[in-house]
């Protein structure tokens, strides 16, 4: 992964995890779990207009906005129930949120690799977050142009 595309929000928390020995990294994806913010009340109870994250087990819901400076704020809808999902998503709408357009895009793919938790989560939890971000990245992309 190249650093210097990584934008500081993103690089600041996967530092975070890094600095954490193994065992304790699920820990701290918990507490962003607990940490996904609310969506705006226009998506509250409204799935459909978002986009469902095929890759993730649990129903994922993202949409991204792109305001007319170019900044970009994302949302997302997870399950309680569904904790590791849920602080996967708290990851992105953290670290993605306030970033521009150009930000957003030179995110590498494989930042979900980088954080640390490949070990402590199934592949198929990494790809789900991986998802998300392709899926953000593509949103992103597509309101850009408009």
């Amino acid at each position: 992964m190249t650093v210097s595309t990584l934008p500081d929000s993103l690089a600041e928390i996967r530092d975070d995890f890094l600095e954490l020995p193994e065992p304790d990294r699920l820990q701290l994806l918990l507490e962003f779990s607990r940490e996904l913010p609310p969506v705006p009340a226009r998506y509250d109870g409204h799935p459909e207009l978002c986009e469902r994250v095929a890759e993730c087990q649990s129903p994922v819901y993202i949409v991204m906005d792109v305001d007319a400076d170019g900044i970009v704020s994302m949302h997302a809808m997870a399950p309680p129930e569904a904790p590791t999902t849920r602080g996967f998503a708290s990851i992105l709408v953290q670290g993605l949120t306030g970033l521009t357009v150009d930000e957003v895009l030179a995110v590498p793919a494989d930042f979900p690799q980088s954080i640390g938790l490949t070990r402590a989560v199934s592949p198929l939890r990494i790809a789900g977050m991986t998802g998300m971000l392709m899926r953000a990245k593509r949103q992103v992309a597509a309101k850009h142009s408009v």
